[in-house]
């Protein structure tokens, strides 16, 4: 997840929008505007109350808030506390920050009340960042009831955060849900571990008992060191099983697989318990930069959003790493299995206004071109010498009314950057001069993460993900894919001279606005040809929103360019 240090533009943030004269608080919101469909649940649902006919043609609104396109927040509940957290597909752990934080919590959202923590006697220390950058997330890990849309799940294992240098605070969230595979969670790795050493998993008496304090299992940054060393995996633990016996390492295997239903994290819990009616969800992203609208911000979990045809998609297998590769081994049960690691995609190319791209010459030929799908990035990131190439072609700043589409090829099929997605303001009040949202990230290297893009924020707000996790297990009896569908129009480069021309009229700044999660309205919301449900500039009638004033959106455009913070599994804040 990327993240900008320091982001000072928000303090800028004033009203943009009279309020109702009494907001409902985040707790309404989640009890009231809030619907379980038989299939899946939505974030929130907004849909009348009409005849079980009429209701299947209702479409969905908005549920998911936007920090100027930074950072996307959905509404959780944990412990009883409502709080906006970040929605993060490049991470896979729950955590909120605590009433007794005592470094970088000093925000305006609610937290987790400490008092009712059921502490489990682990803490835990969560780094994130690539070779130039880095920050943490540290505190406890306990039990709590969680929520989310309707669905509420006790004992759910999170981390209550008492230290960090994040800026979750700056957009407007108490913490981060992370959606990825269990084998990325930091949290679910140090549970297991301490319950398997304490025997109160399952295993045999002949089993090697594990040493936790050596555990790196879902933690690619040991320690207080910020860089991208080897990926999640059971490294010390498998190594020291497989030197006693094979038959160790695979009840061990055995024993992490069973664990994902009561330890794993909260979407791989329902899937790996069957309580989805698909495992599964999906994400659009709205805009609020540069242009508002687009596709309206929402999450679906247990199915595709209503009236979204499966077939309408392009659906492509996750890459997986055998153990050779650093993977997951397999069950003894099932020895031919090969696990995904995170929502990582092949590429058939990448291609930058219609001209397909060379491959990088700073990793290994052996390793085949992929990206990582994360909704907590806010840019693209790529290849230094791809990038740099690009870059060097549109020059420190090129105009804004140029329209530049940078696209990936995914299953045969172009999915390309909306041109208002890919470029930012440089300079306080200038509309002609912008800067493109693509930077540099560390290349694949054997023996770690094989991905040389990630696909952040630019690339989602033009697309419907789906991520369906499959069978978690067993992964060869239902394969885990994602599926992709456009939502660019063909229009863009039309929209983006328009938008260029709206915000010269309009002082010489583009927009860039902030929605409170969630920022829906009890209203039917339209939708394009292929039943995606779309966004309106007025779509958030009802929500806390504010704009940065000339000086603010300047920074942003600056900080965008200047002062970008990497991109690596699983997260950088």
């Amino acid at each position: 997840m990327h993240w900008l240090f320091g982001l000072l533009a928000l303090a800028t943030l004033t009203s943009g929008a009279t309020l109702q004269e009494r907001e409902p608080t985040l707790d309404e919101i989640a009890r009231r505007y809030t619907k379980r469909t038989p299939g899946g649940i939505h974030i929130p649902i907004l849909a009348k109350e009409t005849t079980e006919l009429a209701r299947r043609g209702v479409a969905s609104a908005i549920g998911l808030g936007d920090a100027v396109d930074v950072a996307y927040t959905v509404l959780m509940t944990v412990g009883g506390i409502a709080s906006p957290l970040i929605l993060d597909t490049g991470s896979s752990d729950l955590w909120i920050m605590s009433d007794a934080c005592t470094q970088g919590c000093d925000g305006e959202v609610a937290v987790y009340p400490q008092a009712s923590f059921r502490y489990s006697g682990l803490d835990v220390d969560m780094a994130y960042g690539d070779s130039s950058t880095g920050t943490y997330a540290s505190g406890e890990i306990g039990e709590d009831t969680v929520a989310l849309a309707g669905i509420s799940v006790d004992n759910q294992y999170f981390a209550a955060i008492n230290r960090t240098n994040t800026s979750v605070v700056d957009v407007g969230a108490a913490g981060i849900f992370g959606l990825g595979f269990p084998i990325n969670s930091v949290i679910w790795n140090n549970v297991f571990s301490d319950k398997y050493k304490a025997g109160t998993l399952r295993r045999r008496d002949d089993e090697v008992p594990l040493d936790r304090a050596k555990m790196k299992l879902g933690s690619p940054f040991p320690g207080n060191h910020f860089r991208r060393t080897k990926f999640p995996t059971l490294p010390d633990i498998l190594t020291r099983g497989s030197r006693h016996a094979a038959r160790q390492t695979s009840n061990i295997i055995a024993s992490a697989l069973a664990s994902y239903g009561t330890l794993g994290p909260l979407l791989s819990r329902l899937v790996a318990d069957s309580t989805l009616s698909q495992p599964m969800f999906s994400v659009t992203l709205q805009r609020d930069s540069i242009d508002v609208g687009g596709n309206r911000g929402m999450l679906s979990i247990g199915e595709l959003p209503t009236d979204v045809s499966t077939d309408n998609l392009t659906w492509v297998p996750l890459r997986k790493y055998t153990e050779a590769e650093g993977g997951l081994p397999a069950p003894a049960s099932s020895p031919n299995e090969v696990y995904p690691i995170a929502w990582e995609v092949m590429l058939d190319g990448v291609y930058f206004d219609g001209k397909k791209l060379p491959n990088s010459t700073l990793s290994s030929s052996s390793i085949g071109l992929s990206a990582l799908i994360d909704t907590g990035n806010s840019l693209l990131r790529g290849p230094e010498d791809i990038v740099e190439s690009i870059l060097k072609s549109l020059g420190n700043t090129f105009s804004c009314s140029e329209s530049h589409t940078i696209a990936f090829e995914i299953g045969g099929k172009m999915f390309p950057v909306d041109p208002r997605d890919f470029i930012g303001q440089a300079f306080v009040n200038n509309v002609d001069s912008c800067t493109a949202n693509l930077v540099s990230t560390d290349p694949p290297q054997v023996g770690g993460y094989q991905f040389s893009w990630s696909l952040g924020t630019p690339f989602l707000k033009g697309v419907l993900s789906s991520y369906y996790y499959g069978n978690l297990s067993f992964p060869s009896v239902d394969a885990p894919k994602m599926g992709f569908l456009s939502t660019v129009p063909g229009d863009a480069s039309q929209l983006l001279a328009d938008a260029v021309a709206a915000a010269t009229k309009a002082g010489k700044n583009y927009p860039a606005v902030t929605e409170a999660a969630p920022s829906g309205t009890i209203t039917p919301a339209l939708t394009n040809a292929d039943k995606v449900t779309t966004a309106t500039a007025s779509a958030s009638a009802n929500a806390a929103r504010r704009r940065f004033d000339g000086t603010g959106a300047g920074v942003l455009g600056a900080l965008f360019a200047a002062a970008a913070v990497a991109c690596v599994v699983p997260l950088v804040l």
